[in-house]
């Protein structure tokens, strides 16, 4: 052998060795339920402490504008999943589950060699065996799930299996099932996607005593009556706000903490540097817990308080220093930019999100390409004699929650087809993001807002600028044709 050819064995040896993790980095997607943009230290909160996620914004890069594609959960972790807009897939509200047909990130990272699980609320579906849409069907070789929230001492579900009760603090619990997995995939040299959904803080609240001390002088400062469930019956309750806020972030100080033993054991294990550690909201605050400040609205609503969410990313190989961006990012973006990272194609449909792996660069700082945000009127479904997509048999839930609804602690879920297109299905509350200007319809009236001078849309801009806001909504009807030729699966034909 000469001294050329051995050389270039040697290279490519080393390249096969050591640069498969710069090559095929490890993804850790974690997302809270009904984590607001606000409820954080590091956004100025003035009691919530979250010493975890602040220090993941002092070291890596801090997404100040980052949206849940819809203003609540199912619609927004289909976004997440796909890369798609929910109503793409039916996936119109909470309990409407997305679609078999769809491709997700584990379908597309299994083919690309890695070993994918999926930790907590999944809520797209039932997550049992039999289901088309379990974790198991969409991608995940392992899991550990619930079909919807949980609170201490979960029931969840392994591998489609009957529910198990796991005793402890739910955040914990799903970050040490998560660390196993990692520890498994790496004992087996592959690469790892690991999905972690947690159940905090979605209400009814519940923490442990140390957290709860943290808290303790809220309820004398804030006596609003408010509306949760009840821990003890699973029935609504009021009660003074202060007490619901104690135990909202005494769970949101507990997922924190728990954050923060998944980053030390990436760090002792060497794997922090070639990791992507992301975190963010699934909508925004729960109107049991706003406190009014600093935009307009809540969790359900398509303002900037229904969906702008915490948005973080840790990656010290490509991330190196401390950034921040007003670069305007979505859970729709997510799919898009795993497929670029890993060098996969993306699925042969239409795709609301785009690769933001020019913004890990700092090579782009505004969007290129309008975001959407629409709650389709879902009522005109369920009232009319669609059929639906999945078998009613498979569509019901196994793991318990507090929560009673329906007379039942577990959750179903629907999705139908939709074969014909009415003008009625247009409707529903919808929002466009170009540039700095939003425009906002709650059929019949129209908002116009200009969001980097307005972040609190206060100030209706419409008669002012009646040709910008005659663009925005062609261009978001224009959108809207798209998503219902989708609704009625012209996507999965061929």
């Amino acid at each position: 052998m000469s001294s050329t050819h051995f050389l270039v064995v040697v290279a490519s040896f080393y390249l096969l060795t050591n640069g498969i993790a710069a090559q095929r980095p490890n993804f850790i997607l974690m997302m809270g339920d009904d984590h607001g943009w606000e409820e954080t230290g590091y956004n100025g909160h003035p009691h919530v402490k979250t010493p975890v996620l602040d220090e993941m914004a002092a070291t890596g890069l801090r997404l100040d504008r980052f949206y849940a594609a819809h203003p609540s959960c199912s619609p927004t972790r289909a976004s997440f999943l796909t890369g798609r807009h929910p109503n793409r897939m039916g996936t119109f509200n909470p309990g409407w589950s997305f679609r078999p047909e769809e491709i997700t990130m584990a379908h597309i990272l299994a083919k690309a060699g890695y070993r994918c699980g999926h930790f907590g609320k999944w809520h797209v579906g039932a997550v049992k065996k039999e289901s088309p849409v379990s974790p198991l069907a969409m991608g995940f070789h392992e899991c550990l799930s619930h079909d919807n929230f949980f609170e201490m001492n979960p029931s969840l579900s392994r591998n489609g299996g009957p529910p198990e009760v796991f005793p402890g603090e739910s955040s914990e619990i799903l970050v040490r099932d998560a660390i196993r997995f990692i520890d498994r995939a790496r004992k087996q040299q592959q690469p790892f996607l690991a999905v972690i959904w947690f159940g905090s803080p979605h209400e009814p609240y519940s923490g442990l005593k140390a957290d709860l001390a943290l808290y303790d002088d809220l309820p004398a400062k804030y006596k609003k009556p408010v509306k949760v469930t009840c821990n003890e019956t699973g029935g609504q309750v009021t009660r003074p706000q202060g007490e619901v806020l104690r135990e909202r972030y005494a769970e949101i100080t507990a997922m924190d903490r728990a954050i923060g033993q998944l980053r030390k054991h990436l760090a002792a294990q060497g794997l922090r540097n070639d990791t992507l550690l992301f975190y963010c909201g699934d909508n925004g605050t729960s109107p049991d817990a706003a406190l009014g400040f600093p935009h307009r609205g809540t969790k359900g609503t398509v303002y900037e308080g229904g969906t702008l969410v915490p948005g973080l990313i840790e990656w010290p190989a490509r991330i190196p220093k401390p950034r921040h961006t007003g670069f305007r990012a979505s859970t729709s973006d997510l799919l898009p930019t795993l497929c670029a990272l890993t060098g996969q194609p993306l699925p042969a449909r239409p795709m609301d999100g785009l690769d933001l792996t020019p913004v890990l660069d700092g090579k782009l700082a505004d969007r290129s390409s309008p975001l959407w945000f629409w709650q389709f009127n879902a009522r005109s479904v369920s009232k009319s004699d669609a059929q639906p997509w999945i078998a009613p048999e498979l569509q019901t839930g196994t793991t318990p929650l507090v929560k009673i609804a329906a007379g039942k602690a577990t959750r179903d879920f629907q999705n139908y087809r939709h074969p014909v297109i009415r003008e009625e299905d247009y409707l529903g509350a919808r929002t466009i993001i170009v540039g700095r200007h939003k425009l906002v319809i709650h059929d019949p009236k129209r908002e116009l807002f200009d969001l980097q001078a307005d972040p609190a849309e206060k100030n209706n801009l419409l008669d002012q600028q009646p040709d910008v806001a005659a663009k925005l909504q062609k261009q978001l009807r224009d959108w809207q044709q798209s998503v219902l030729r989708s609704l009625t699966g012209a996507d999965y034909r061929k």
